[in-house]
């Protein structure tokens, strides 16, 4: 199949670009958040991952549009001169968790049943309300980094983006009750702010930036124990690499988390005492943290492999081109 999509989430389109079609990103020399193509993102994706400009779009043989912002929609009937769901099939992809009400928060595209909507997680696809719109789950896919762990930095790591500006969302605010475990070790884009917000200060928590993906996983692997304070997300990425990493995972039973992670992999609870103790002793015990990080990785290799979420992908895929064929 020619596949147009765009690579809102590099992680989540670098596993997505790895199958066997062909994956058509729009593209214009000045870029922007709609034309960017692969720029920005990982330069070793396939050849079957082409930057293609709009103007060239209606003639490419697009077969199926993944649409994920609502915006793209718009976009891609002007560009294709077809209507998405009626003249070329199409599916939304929503990553997010509902964002306003955890129960009535209504999908923008509940009203229509043309486009389906593929979540990322269970617990998005219950939380949301879909309507009308058909709706599927399909689960995480991580390409595995392989097994590299060594926990020699006795630090809990964190990921999070924005941490700041985006706060109790992501749990920014637990993390001095964390300190008193051991230090944290923040990686991810715009953290320089929290430290000064938290009031804290190295060792207690080391900001360590936008680290590239080649560079973070190893940097990942030295830290004994991954910290997973989000209150309110699909389910971070970062958490099912670190996972993959052999990292041991605290974490707070929100969302997603508690499927996705085996309380023998680390701890899951939503009592802060009971996971800063278990953050404390797996720092002070690197025999259990490697044996509870292997317990991740088995896990994290079980429900969220890459050639799963492939085949996940070529069911919704063949079933939306299918539907338009026998229309």
């Amino acid at each position: 199949m020619r596949i147009l999509l765009w690579p809102v989430h590099g992680t989540y389109t670098d596993a997505l670009v790895r199958g066997q079609h062909e994956y058509l990103l729009p593209w214009t020399p000045e870029g922007g958040p709609f034309t960017g193509g692969r720029g920005g993102y990982d330069p070793h994706w396939p050849e079957n991952v082409r930057d293609t400009p709009p103007a060239r779009l209606r003639d490419a043989g697009v077969d199926v549009v993944i649409v994920q912002r609502l915006e793209e929609i718009q976009l891609a009937e002007r560009w294709l001169e077809r209507k998405l769901g009626r003249d070329i099939p199409a599916v939304f992809l929503e990553h997010n968790a509902p964002r306003d009400s955890a129960c009535g928060s209504i999908h923008p595209l509940a009203d229509q049943r043309s486009i389906p909507l593929v979540h990322v997680t269970h617990f998005n696809e219950v939380f949301w309300d879909s309507g009308r719109a058909p709706s599927v789950v399909i689960e995480h896919g991580v390409v595995d980094p392989g097994y590299s762990y060594t926990g020699t930095v006795p630090h809990l790591a964190v990921v999070v983006n924005e941490p700041a500006r985006r706060g109790r969302v992501v749990g920014a605010d637990l993390l001095p009750r964390f300190t008193s475990a051991g230090p944290i070790d923040l990686f991810g884009i715009d953290g320089d702010q929290l430290p000064a917000q938290l009031g804290l200060a190295r060792p207690a928590l080391t900001v360590l930036g936008d680290v590239p993906l080649s560079r973070m996983h190893p940097m990942l692997a030295e830290r004994r124990v991954y910290l997973h304070p989000f209150r309110w997300t699909s389910l971070g990425l970062a958490l099912l690499e670190a996972m993959h990493l052999g990292l041991p995972v605290v974490a707070l039973a929100s969302t997603e988390v508690p499927r996705a992670l085996p309380p023998e992999a680390g701890a899951v609870s939503s009592d802060i005492g009971e996971l800063a103790a278990a953050a404390r002793s797996l720092l002070s015990d690197p025999d259990e943290a490697r044996r509870r990080g292997r317990i991740a990785r088995e896990a994290a290799l079980a429900r969220y492999g890459h050639a799963r979420f492939l085949r996940d992908w070529d069911t919704v895929l063949g079933d939306a081109v299918g539907r338009r064929l026998a229309a």
